[in-house]
Order: structure tokens, then sequence, then C-alpha cells
């Protein structure tokens, strides 16, 4: 949906702000996905970013000589890495373009708007991760709360069955469209450390 473009260098900055927060010390600590603690999540998202971007640039997957978790990319220079990177997907997917017609992700085809909606998941979501992970909160807007939802609503079955997502967490009554997000995408918004 191109019109979610909007929401990403919003939601970009909230995370950029979240990723400087982090320091040595907290790269061990656990976070909400159970198999990642903080340096393996920012390991993730330094890993899929080029796949991404390529694929809003509806270019060719990078070529990589390692897997997720043997990449290892998350050095002294780290931070400067996950800013540029988070630059470069703002620029990309902030401009409506990105989320139109179909592209690829390494060899799966779909629509570009899956992948709009993917770079903005992983900034919001895993950005609620590594707040979450380092004791602070985080700041999501209605209208990305409410493109996370539908997304985490639309995709779920098949998430759920590749093991992007967890299984469902039932939230409380009255919950946020966020803390929905959240449950639908297997988190418990009462997570803490």
């Amino acid at each position: 949906m191109a019109e979610h473009a909007a929401l990403i260098a919003p939601a970009a900055a909230e995370f950029a702000g979240i990723l400087r927060g982090i320091g040595e010390a907290e790269l061990t600590a656990r976070t909400p996905c159970a198999e990642y603690d903080v340096r393996a999540l920012l390991n993730h998202l330094l890993y899929w970013g080029p796949w991404l971007e390529a694929a809003g640039r509806k270019a060719p997957p990078p070529e990589v000589a390692t897997g997720e978790a043997e990449a290892g990319l998350v050095g002294a220079e780290w931070l400067d890495a996950a800013e540029r990177q988070t630059a470069r997907l703002v620029e990309v997917f902030g401009a409506p373009e990105a989320w139109q017609g179909m592209t690829a992700l390494g060899t799966a085809e779909m629509p570009a708007s899956f992948v709009g909606d993917m770079v903005l998941g992983e900034f919001v979501l895993h950005g609620w991760d590594l707040a979450r992970a380092i004791g602070r909160t985080v700041d999501v807007a209605p209208e990305a709360a409410e493109a996370v939802y539908d997304s985490a609503v639309a995709m779920g079955e098949q998430a759920r069955s590749m093991k992007v997502y967890g299984e469902e967490v039932t939230v409380a009554e009255g919950a946020t469209t966020f803390e929905r997000a959240l449950g639908a995408t297997g988190r418990n918004p009462a997570w803490t450390a």
C-alpha cells in the first residue's frame, strides 16, 4: 500500500533512537524474540536489511557467503552500519513507487507492498523488541500501529507456518491497536526483560 510510504520515516526515526540507546553491556540482554538476544537481533536486522533494500529497488539480492547465524555483523561499528542501513531503507521505502508492482525477496516473487509492510514491521516490531530488552518504551504512531496490525493479520498464518511469527498471544480486552499487533505476531505486550 503506497500510502504506507509516509509511515516509514517516522517509524525509522523512533527505531534509530532505540538503536542509539543500546550500550555494549546490553548486547547480551534477552529480547521478546526467544531465539535472539540483543546482539543476535541486531545481527538479524543487519543481515536482512540489504535483502529488503534490494527488493524495494527491484534489484537482484545481495550475494552472501554465510547464513544469518554465521554472519557476525555486530562489531565495533554496528551502530553506524545500522543507522546507514536504516537511512537507505527510508530512502527506498519512503517513495511510493517502492510499494508498487511486484518484486522478489531472494527468489520469492511477491507484491512490493508486502515487502514495504515487512520493512515497516521491522522498524516497529523489532524496535519494540529492542526497546523492551533495554528497558525503554517505544512511541508508535496510531497509523503505523494500524498498518502493522493489518499486515500481521493478513500474513499471520503464513508467517506462523514459516516460524517468522510465534503463536498468536491473546491480549486484554480493550488493548490498543499496537498491543493487538504485538499479540498477532506472537509477542506478549506485557513482556519484560
